[in-house]
């Protein structure tokens, strides 16, 4: 699976952005997708995931302000984010994975396949 993220850019504070990742190689409709993201100097850390099932899970820090969702047809998985602040400023990276265990889905060990990441800055 390859993954190819786009969407990223420079908003103000309380803008939104659209993030989206296209699959190729394989279709991932059995695939566990996640967004991750790293700022400088941070580790990198769980934005949000979607199961197959269409289950969804966020980071606290983003529950309520991004919403996760994908089209299998499509072979694509998006992420949008609203109400954004300068706290939100890292590279976005997509990622999947076709047999993460749900105690596992925050970690970003745990999935196989990468995307090369997207730049997100909010300015204050």
């Amino acid at each position: 699976v390859q993954l190819q993220a786009s969407g990223g850019g420079l908003v103000q504070t309380g803008g939104s952005l659209r993030l989206s990742c296209a699959a190729s190689g394989r279709t991932f409709n059995r695939y566990t997708l996640g967004w991750f993201r790293q700022a400088p100097g941070k580790d990198r850390e769980f934005v949000a995931a979607i199961r197959y099932s269409g289950h969804t899970y966020y980071a606290d820090s983003v529950k309520d302000r991004f919403a996760i969702s994908r089209d299998n047809a499509k072979n694509t998985v998006w992420l949008q984010m609203n109400s954004l602040k300068p706290d939100d400023t890292a590279i976005y990276y997509c990622a999947a994975d076709s047999s993460i265990i749900l105690s596992s889905i925050r970690n970003p060990e745990q999935y196989s396949y990468w995307g090369q990441g997207t730049l997100v800055t909010v300015s204050s």
